[in-house]
């Protein structure tokens, strides 16, 4: 069996964390390491390691998480500024391998990221 991620611990309340938004799909938290004043992580509770290994069977997983992220930006009336990112691998940025995107706002972002 293998070891549970950080991620997976917080899904299944091992370890707490303020969460921003719950179904049976997905969780969404407050980041621990905010880099914007608004910076939101949503986990689909299917432990996925990065969104490289997403299959055809993940679509409706993947689909429901930006239908998500609409939602949490409608309703913490962010909707029309916002970044939305997904860091896949180690050399991406990539520290907890279990899928989940980085919702951030609140401030002035610049291109390229870093």
């Amino acid at each position: 069996m293998s070891k549970k991620t950080l991620f997976q611990k917080i899904i299944d309340r091992e370890i707490p964390s303020e969460i921003i938004y719950e179904d049976d799909i997905c969780i969404a938290i407050n980041d621990i390491n905010p880099q914007a004043p608004i910076h939101i992580l949503l986990i689909p509770k299917k432990p996925i390691p990065k969104l490289s290994d997403c299959t055809d069977k993940d679509k409706d997983i993947l689909g429901h998480l930006f239908l998500i992220i609409k939602k949490i930006t409608y309703d913490l009336k962010i909707n029309e500024s916002f970044r939305v990112n997904i860091n896949n691998g180690e050399d991406a940025g990539q520290e907890v391998f279990h899928l989940h995107i980085h919702i951030l706002a609140g401030r002035k972002f610049s291109w390229p990221p870093g």
